[in-house]
């Protein structure tokens, strides 16, 4: 039965794509828009296989980049393993996931994969996992019901502290006599992961905004009044238009912009080129290495990303659906089990799905990428390739 309600989803995918133009299957560039769902069978049959189990994953959107990197890297890794993959991109709209999932659950997959738009929306259909006895892996973003079986993410504090580091280390707040002129912008509200990165950088900087050496001309130094509603990079853009307008504009010097992630530092940085007056360099943060921040960073546009290598994120999330669809559970023993040449970490306490629900977790770690380390951070692991440009292109790789 699974394999003709794939077939038939497959057939349906074909039609739809040869409806709007299709698509050129041997791309690297990701559609600009959501494509909705794909079903895809094991890369080892052409035919596909009826008694492999089938996993579901769902991811957010692919109107940002990393997710289509994600998205990518899991359906290859478990295709690769032997599993019927379904995956899907909701646009960024919860009721859109929420039937995503329903879908999935109603053609019988044994394991969901769940990047969450809002981690707080899913109750409804978390439940219905739950009732059905399918696990629930939380991918990168933690979902907020106690039927998430498992977290993997990177280690969400650490980017935003790297990034409050970096500042902090740039300015040379310790030694130099200051004071430097610094503003914020942080993530989206309903993305769980974007209070840990902006506490983890403000616990590295607000002792310095408390003595003085740090000054926010605008003000804005809370969570709510920096936020970017879904990341997007045209808000974080008008926001940063509005500051340096409000701020900026009789002459003073803005030294640093701390984003919390790269399609915001996108933003940013196209504010900060079009409308600071200033003839200073100024630092901004990011993470993920988009390719345009990429650029960014080489042109001296931007100073810094986070990488976090999804590759290796997929292949975590690839061996505990393993051991959960094996065993029904995991530890962390996995880690040493896997023999993964990456650093990660088993955590049962610090992510919670509910008061006194502890959501375990594997952590990996995160790291910093400039323009001098950029080639021996992202190229030689072979995540990205350097193009005819000089510039670094993607690869699935």
């Amino acid at each position: 039965m699974k394999k003709f309600l794939a077939t038939i989803l497959a057939l349906t995918m074909i039609l739809a794509l040869a409806a709007c133009g299709g698509n050129d299957s041997g791309s690297s560039s990701a559609p600009p828009a959501d494509s909705g769902s794909q079903s895809s069978e094991p890369a080892a049959s052409s035919g596909g296989n009826g008694d492999a189990k089938t996993v579901g994953i769902a991811m957010p959107t692919q109107s940002l980049e990393r997710w289509n990197r994600d998205g990518a890297y899991l359906d290859e890794q478990f295709k690769a393993a032997g599993y019927n993959t379904i995956v899907t991109y909701s646009d960024n709209k919860n009721e859109q996931q929420v039937n995503d999932i329903q879908n999935m659950l109603a053609q019988g997959v044994d394991l969901l994969i769940i990047a969450a738009i809002d981690g707080n929306a899913l109750n409804t259909v978390m439940n219905d996992a739950g009732a059905a006895g399918v696990p629930v892996i939380a991918y990168d973003r933690l979902i907020m019901n106690d039927n998430a079986s498992y977290y993997v993410s990177f280690d969400n504090y650490t980017v935003g502290k790297l990034q409050g580091e970096y500042v902090r280390d740039a300015l040379d707040l310790d030694n130099a006599a200051g004071p430097f002129n610094i503003e914020f912008t942080a993530g989206d509200p309903a993305d769980n992961n974007a209070g840990y990165f902006f506490n983890g950088a403000m616990d590295v900087l607000k002792p310095y905004i408390e003595s003085g050496k740090l000054v926010v001309p605008s003000g804005q130094t809370e969570f709510s009044a920096v936020a970017t509603d879904q990341w997007q990079t045209d808000v974080a853009l008008d926001r940063a238009q509005n500051v340096l307008a409000s701020f900026y504009s009789g002459g003073a010097k803005l030294d640093a912009w701390l984003c919390s992630n790269d399609s915001t530092s996108l933003g940013v940085a196209q504010a900060v080129t079009a409308d600071y007056a200033g003839g200073n360099s100024v630092i901004i943060t990011g993470q993920d290495g988009d390719v345009a921040n990429l650029r960014n960073i080489k042109d001296g546009v931007q100073s810094m990303t986070v990488y976090k290598a999804v590759a290796n994120e997929a292949v975590v999330t690839l061996d505990l659906a393993k051991a959960i669809l094996d065993s029904g559970t995991a530890d962390g023993s996995l880690i040493s089990a896997s023999g993964w040449d990456f650093a990660c970490d088993y955590d049962t306490t610090s992510y919670q799905t509910s008061d006194g629900h502890n959501c375990p977790s594997f952590l990996l770690v995160p790291d910093v990428v400039t323009a001098d380390n950029m080639e021996e951070k992202l190229v030689t692991p072979g995540y990205y390739v350097v193009g005819a440009d000089g510039y670094l292109e993607a690869t699935n790789g």
